[in-house]
């Protein structure tokens, strides 16, 4: 029932709330996906058990067999590949993910942080296609991003490298999530965002009024919220987007200064939401990086949407399988 296909691999984007997968071929095309609710409160066991399942369900809908197993997941994994901790999954520390579904599934499985594997998928099948040196910022709940160096995707010294998120741009700023103060993700994250608009709401309630509305209610004003209300021209929304703008793109002339990319990209829900960022975080870039690290420099929205996950894992393993063989 089940045929093999030479460079057929599967990605998984394994998040808080959603399993997504996909079997994809050699080009970075999408095969079959699927997607399902996590139900991470079950435990890591009973996780596992269904990601197991849904990787034998993919090959036999597709009737063809995949090689192996690339994953990636918001957290910190060490090389072996067992996950140290994650903000998405409470109470998952220290799982031998790894281990545990290569001895169930009895192939490959590679496993990395969730966004460098959307920069890998970037990389090799959307905006970063050809590009030595580049960095991928992507903008969701969080912020994370990937580094590109000379050809080759920058792990760090324990492998946790790309956390661009949680880079100081405003020194003793607000609380993040991680032990820091004033990270770019704080600032300008999804969650970020939400907050800082609240807090605008709560200052100032006649201003809030249009917010409020949209949100249904002030507790659920989100970074959406701000989105929509600043595409209608209301001036507190279309503030919050303006500083958020420059927040965005003080984080972006540090990673142009320190890294001189000849490609930024810029990628996530928050960009997705409103691309309107990309050619404010431009103007600012290139107004106030280092003359000499602009001169090349390209900036650009990422190509493959909320897919880069799933392409990116699927490719990554399917690369390092090649190197091993």
């Amino acid at each position: 029932m089940i045929r093999s296909n030479e460079g057929m691999t599967i990605g998984l984007d394994l998040g808080g709330t959603k399993i997504e997968m996909a079997l994809v071929d050699a080009t970075g095309h999408i095969v079959v996906s699927r997607r399902q609710p996590t139900h991470p409160e079950k435990g890591p066991d009973a996780v596992i058990a269904n990601i197991v399942a849904c990787v034998r369900d993919c090959q036999v809908e597709a009737k063809k067999t995949a090689q192996g197993l690339g994953i990636g997941v918001a957290g910190q994994l060490d090389r072996m590949g067992t996950l140290r901790f994650s903000p998405n999954l409470p109470g998952w520390c220290d799982v031998p993910l790894r281990a545990k579904l290569e001895d169930a599934l009895s192939m490959p499985v590679v496993i990395t942080n969730d966004v460098r594997a959307t920069t890998w998928g970037e990389w090799q099948h959307g905006a970063g296609q050809g590009v030595d040196d580049m960095v991928c910022l992507f903008v969701g709940t969080g912020i994370g991003g990937g580094v590109v160096s000379g050809g080759r995707l920058i792990d760090g010294c324990s492998n946790t490298a790309g956390e661009l998120g949680h880079m100081t741009i405003v020194a003793g700023g607000r609380r993040c999530h991680c032990p820091n103060q004033g990270c770019l993700e704080a600032y300008a994250g999804g969650w970020a965002i939400a907050k800082r608009a609240q807090e605008a709401v709560r200052t100032n309630p006649q201003d809030g009024q249009r917010l409020v509305a949209l949100a249904k209610g002030l507790e659920q004003i989100s970074a959406a919220t701000v989105t929509q209300a600043c595409s209608e021209g209301d001036p507190l929304a279309c503030h919050l987007v303006e500083e958020t703008a420059q927040y965005l793109a003080a984080g972006a002339v540090a990673i142009v200064n320190a890294f001189n990319p000849c490609l930024l990209i810029l990628g996530g829900g928050v960009i997705q939401g409103r691309p309107e960022y990309i050619s404010a975080v431009a103007s600012i870039v290139r107004e106030n990086a280092l003359p000499t690290a602009v001169e090349g420099l390209r900036i650009m929205m990422a190509a493959l949407g909320d897919k880069a996950g799933v392409i990116g894992a699927a490719t990554l393993a399917r690369d390092k399988i090649r190197k091993a063989v």
